[in-house]
């Protein structure tokens, strides 16, 4: 078995780290647009303005069976859908506000669609909720607000509550916890107290836990739904760290206490969350194989994020990221679920531009082989460990050899625990090959 042990979490979170692989599905009036999720805080909309968003939302071609179908094809476990963004947009027809897509020509609860399709694919589910909101009444301007450059922006914050707006969270998030079944996962985002804001407009402060009451409003969730998975962004911690857009080099730690901790890389296709139209930053198959492939190396889960049209649909370059994955996973799922980081005995025998993984029984070494070398693969201090290796993608064996490379030349390579795989010349026609090793057992 696995040595890692993490921090306590309130939650179960078992069934997340055996399952490694979701997705992430960031929509909202944004996709009109088109142009970036915050488009509206970049630039500077006002309500009136971004109204015609909200008044042409008409998703004619959302078909969530094939969004979940797609999410399955990809290798991903679950799913986690953005109920309501930073613009105040909620997909589900709560009764606190009419800002819902039920008043839009969609005219219809999108979060119930989505929780029957993925739950219909045998996908966990789970919801987004912007603790930011910038369309609600009471929600005070700062720093991030699109209204903060506007003359008058102070005198606008005059008679906003943010205790209501609190409130207000709590309430969506109680119909949210309990008008959906069991619900998975409850991402939270996000806080920002730290953020310093422009001298002379020291009014315009962060927010963080005490304007989202998130004592409150994590009491309401637990009480609903004890056994839910709850990220740390509003300020407290619970179960879940989560590092976005950038690929940790290590296993998560607690800031202050050292422990490793239970975590979630979020990344994008491409360089926003939202549907772009004219983004062009996209990653490339390689890309797109390493990043789930060093995360579950480093003990972590991937969350990579889709983000629908404003049509509803997932875009040409949207469903060739999840061929990707589709295709690869086809073949390799075995090194990512229930894998996480080997054993430190194992990890000192990683090659050069490799990753590994290892299955959570202990029984079995994955390398991800991120180059591939010429003719043989060395492994220093796993001489007398392995029974047998083979590629994954197609079961074929690996010969080794242990204690030198076998081969004529006078200098080849020795080591008392030395062992050698010897590779075929050809790369196996994947992004990432993966060769698994059968770990003897003592």
């Amino acid at each position: 078995m696995s040595q890692y042990q993490t921090r306590k979490t309130q939650a179960d979170t078992a069934w997340f780290t055996r399952d490694r692989f979701g997705m992430f599905i960031h929509w909202g009036l944004y996709a009109l647009p088109a142009r970036h999720e915050w488009v509206k805080m970049h630039e500077m909309i006002p309500e009136a303005q971004y109204q015609k968003y909200f008044d042409h939302f008409d998703p004619d071609q959302f078909d969530p069976k094939e969004w979940a179908r797609q999410a399955r094809n990809a290798g991903m476990k679950y799913a986690v859908l953005t109920s309501k963004h930073h613009e105040g947009f909620c997909l589900f027809d709560s009764q606190y506000t009419d800002y819902k897509a039920t008043n839009t020509p969609a005219g219809r609860d999108l979060v119930r669609e989505f929780v029957d399709a993925f739950r219909a694919e045998g996908l966990r589910v789970g919801f987004y909720y912007s603790l930011i909101d910038w369309h609600h009444p009471d929600f005070t301007i700062d720093m991030l607000h699109p209204r903060r450059r506007d003359a008058d922006a102070r005198q606008q914050n005059e008679g906003r509550d943010m205790r209501r707006y609190a409130q207000y969270m709590r309430d969506q998030v109680r119909e949210l916890l309990t008008n959906y079944g069991k619900i998975d996962i409850l991402w939270f985002d996000f806080s920002y107290s730290g953020h310093q804001p422009e001298p002379g407009s020291e009014w315009m402060k962060g927010k963080g836990k005490d304007d989202w009451e998130s004592e409150k409003l994590l009491a309401v969730a637990r009480e609903l739904q004890p056994d839910i998975i709850i990220d740390n962004r509003a300020e407290i911690d619970q179960d879940l760290w989560t590092p976005e857009q950038y690929q940790p080099t290590e296993w998560l730690r607690h800031p202050e206490t050292g422990e490793r901790v239970v975590w979630e890389a979020c990344q994008t296709f491409s360089g926003s969350w939202g549907y772009h139209r004219d983004e062009q930053t996209w990653k490339s198959p390689e890309m797109l194989i390493r990043m789930l492939v060093n995360t579950v190396s480093l003990g972590g889960n991937l969350l990579m994020n889709v983000g629908p049209t404003a049509r509803g649909t997932f875009d040409r370059r949207a469903q060739d990221a999840l061929a990707v994955y589709a295709e690869w996973m086809r073949q390799h799922s075995r090194s990512i679920y229930q894998c996480t980081m080997p054993d430190e005995d194992l990890l000192a025998s990683q090659p050069a531009d490799c990753r590994m993984t290892q299955s959570a029984d202990g029984k079995r070494l994955y390398l991800h082989l991120f180059a591939w070398p010429f003719a043989h693969l060395h492994l220093p201090g796993l001489a007398g460990r392995i029974e047998y290796a083979q590629l994954l993608s197609d079961g074929s064996e690996i010969p080794f050899t242990e204690g030198a490379v076998r081969h004529f030349s006078l200098g080849a390579a020795r080591g008392d625990n030395l062992l050698v795989l010897e590779l075929p010349p050809v790369q196996p026609a994947t992004p990432v090959p993966v060769i698994e090793l059968f770990l003897k057992t003592k």
